[in-house]
């Protein structure tokens, strides 16, 4: 969990939430959600 929050600091917008429309917010998490997901699956394939 540590790791993770780590990496999201590496997102500056999503750490210090410069984004005003949640939906911009959201949608910036997700995109890092989906580069960590294919990131790991490159990892273990």
């Amino acid at each position: 969990v540590e790791r993770r929050f780590c990496h999201l600091k590496q997102w500056r917008g999503l750490a210090t939430r410069y984004d005003k429309l949640a939906i911009v917010y959201h949608a910036a998490a997700v995109l890092n959600a989906v580069i960590a997901w294919t990131t790991h699956l490159r990892d273990t394939a």
